[in-house]
């Protein structure tokens, strides 16, 4: 915490305290960048790919538990909880020297709430019914809308967060840069 101007018993928190300092940290904590970098989201994707092939490959659907956190981890703080996001913005996209490419930060956490219903889906499967070839048919399909974003740049959940948005059941308020995605493409 840190303190305001006066001196002795006249100081004062600049910061909320007790109860409402939680909720403060809570909420500074629980937040996702907006905007975020197309750079680092690309190489986020690449490593959920390679995850995700070494869970099928070699037989290891316990690999699904820190696969599904890290989604989860991104949907609630996009990058800060997130091991994977951490490396990739940390040490990974500053050695790589690229340009940052920003773009609207709503969609790109609807793509990692759908990755985390995909992740989540194959590791109830696998871990709680045994499922395994079933939960690998689900990871299949999150390697192909991964692949996607890392190889190509095409974020699958973006367009499906654009869909919604234009059938009016995402408010344009979410994203009033996202809105005007439909403008520019007309």
């Amino acid at each position: 915490m840190s303190w305001g101007p006066g001196s002795g018993p006249w100081q004062y928190p600049t910061q909320p305290v007790g109860f409402s300092g939680t909720l403060y940290a809570l909420s500074s904590l629980i937040s996702f960048p907006d905007p975020v970098n197309e750079v680092s989201a690309r190489l986020v994707a690449a490593g959920v790919v390679v995850l995700a092939l070494v869970t099928i490959a070699f037989d290891q659907p316990w690999l699904l538990i820190p696969l599904a956190y890290g989604f989860l981890a991104r949907v609630l703080t996009g990058p800060k909880l997130s091991p994977l996001g951490q490396l990739v913005t940390r040490v990974v996209t500053p050695r790589l020297g690229a340009e940052p490419r920003y773009v609207p930060g709503p969609p790109k956490r609807f793509a990692q709430g759908m990755g985390l219903a995909f992740s989540g889906t194959a590791a109830v499967l696998a871990l709680g019914f045994g499922l395994r070839g079933a939960a690998y048919v689900v990871l299949g399909l999150l390697i192909g809308a991964a692949t996607l974003e890392s190889v190509f740049g095409y974020c699958l959940g973006c367009k499906v967060f654009a869909l919604l948005m234009r059938a009016g059941i995402i408010p344009q308020e979410v994203c009033e840069r996202c809105a005007d995605i439909w403008a520019r493409a007309a």
